[in-house]
């Protein structure tokens, strides 16, 4: 049985007829999958039955939902290696009864706190990286980003954590790289603090 909402109302009630349609009870109108899909995204609780049987299938019509998305493939959210590994543990009583909560209790955690980190992120790279105007930012600003994004290179040839200097270079460049290597050093501070935040609100959440 699926919950009730948050406001204490029953869940709507849909049923799947033998043709596959999908009839919404409140709103006496027959709907699709993509309906049911925008329903769950605007938090509206729903339970599907059919409607020869009455059983409740809203775990398979939502299972549904997940293929359907999953095909359209522009933005995939189940790796395959997470599906190889979730398919590998049914039969296995052990994992079943303990992999459904623990899934439940993850996906609950990371939606209380995903406005956190969202805020997190815009608070320390909205100012550094100014996507939105791209193509106003100068060629100083543009160094910065190519030296900030080579912290996450592996062959960025960076040694004691610090990018590796050009053997030699025009004046002007080499004052250029002086003044985006005092932001980095303050990009770089941030990446701190947001590392700390991030581990101090994992710590609250267990």
């Amino acid at each position: 049985m699926v919950d009730a909402t948050k406001g204490g109302q029953e869940p709507i009630t849909i049923k799947k007829y033998a043709n596959r349609r999908l009839y919404n009870t409140a709103t006496s109108s027959y709907v699709t999958l993509d309906h049911l899909c925008q329903m769950v995204k605007d938090g509206v609780e729903f339970a599907v039955f059919d409607a020869k049987s009455g059983e409740d299938i809203t775990r398979s019509v939502l299972t549904q939902i997940i293929v359907e998305e999953e095909s359209k493939g522009n933005q995939n959210l189940l790796p395959i290696s997470f599906l190889r590994q979730l398919i590998s543990y049914y039969g296995d009583n052990m994992k079943q009864m303990l992999l459904p909560q623990y899934l439940d209790m993850t996906m609950k955690s990371f939606g209380q706190n995903q406005e956190q980190i969202q805020q997190y992120m815009q608070d320390t790279f909205g100012s550094v990286f100014p996507f939105g105007n791209l193509e106003k930012m100068g060629q100083q600003n543009m160094a910065m980003f190519e030296q900030a994004m080579q912290m996450f290179s592996p062959f960025s040839g960076m040694t004691g954590g610090k990018p590796a200097a050009p053997a030699s270079a025009p004046e002007p460049e080499q004052e250029r790289a002086s003044e985006g290597g005092d932001q980095l050093k303050d990009l770089q501070k941030q990446l701190d603090a947001m590392q700390k935040r991030l581990e101090s609100m994992e710590d609250k959440s267990k």
